[in-house]
């Protein structure tokens, strides 16, 4: 179907969720008290409250499809609502959990195959197992998995993940990079910074480590897509640029970081048109693609509009024409 394609929407799979919880409660505890110690307990019933409200629209195909319609989208790119990451997973559960994650996602959009495509998910706790799950979702019809911008003691830099880079990058995966839960912990944990500051910051972080770690001098061909328009890094690479002239412990990577920039994608999800502008200007407007963060509410109500009405020069690449290069050069075929 042509027309928009939204590349950051969402599944929750309560089913899931509660399975992993059983297996598991010390884990599931431990992680429950970590989210209240970074959060606060006002942004945790706020956002109970705002999820118990459009669980419709994060688990009914119905419901998605509508919503669609109404935002002008006619492709959405649906991936695990990132609470389904469960990096304090050990290997076993880890690796069953994400199984199940792309074979729910590759059911959901199996539903609305014209309107629906799914990104699985790894553990990335685990990057022994990395390369199995991708595979996993890759055989599930998938176009590639979601990640967290780090989990436990991994960093996307970590060379423990050279085997899934150098994979994603063979079969053309999508690895859409969307933060879950940030480091800086009880510094956030009020008037919801945890998100406004801390979602920025882990984009920020994450891609830093790509950047400066030589993951994208190692694998060129990678096809990373950073949630949230790639947090706070775009629009302050010039001190990144600065580190790598002057600091030799910051010279990992070729070439100035600033020029990675046109070699990952960025979602729109910026919330102001300025911001949109200046992304499109680093990055160009071939690395940008339609995003709304569905249906949660930090996201855009109305993405097709956001874009529309940024003043850019191309927006018909930004809401379609990218994401739809990025989805047909995917392969799925499974190595054996």
């Amino acid at each position: 179907m042509k027309g928009p394609i939204d590349v950051h929407a969402h599944l929750l799979m309560p089913a899931l969720q509660q399975a992993v919880e059983r297996r598991d409660p010390e884990g599931a505890a431990a992680a429950a008290q970590l989210e209240r110690r970074r959060n606060g307990e006002a942004s945790l019933a706020a956002s109970g409250r705002m999820i118990g409200e459009r669980i419709p629209k994060l688990t009914s195909i119905d419901a998605r499809l509508a919503a669609m319609d109404e935002q002008g989208v006619a492709v959405q790119w649906v991936s695990p609502s990132p609470n389904h990451f469960s990096p304090w997973a050990d290997e076993e559960l880890g690796v069953w959990a994400a199984h199940e994650a792309n074979r729910l996602i590759a059911d959901h959009v199996a539903a609305a195959p014209d309107r629906l495509r799914g990104l699985g998910t790894i553990p990335l706790q685990h990057p022994v197992r990395a390369v199995e799950c991708l595979e996993h979702a890759l055989g599930l019809g998938l176009l590639g998995v979601e990640i967290s911008s780090f989990a436990g003691d991994v960093e996307l830099s970590d060379e423990r993940l050279e085997p899934f880079w150098a994979r994603a990058a063979e079969c053309g995966a999508v690895v859409f990079l969307h933060p879950f839960g940030c480091s800086l912990d009880e510094r956030l944990d009020r008037f919801y910074l945890s998100n406004t500051v801390g979602q920025p910051a882990e984009n920020a972080v994450a891609l830093s480590h790509l950047i400066f770690g030589g993951v994208l001098d190692r694998h060129p061909d990678l096809r990373i897509v950073a949630a949230h328009g790639g947090g706070y890094l775009p629009t302050a690479i010039g001190r990144s640029d600065r580190a790598w002239r002057v600091r030799p412990e910051a010279r990992g990577c070729a070439d100035e970081p600033s020029t990675y920039l046109r070699r990952i994608w960025f979602d729109t999800v910026v919330h102001d048109a300025a911001a949109l502008r200046a992304l499109v200007e680093v990055a160009g407007a071939e690395r940008v693609v339609l995003g709304s963060d569905f249906p949660f509410d930090m996201g855009l109500d109305d993405p097709v509009a956001f874009v529309r009405d940024a003043g850019l020069g191309d927006a018909e690449a930004v809401l379609s024409r990218n994401a739809a290069a990025l989805a047909a050069d995917v392969r799925t075929e499974v190595r054996t």
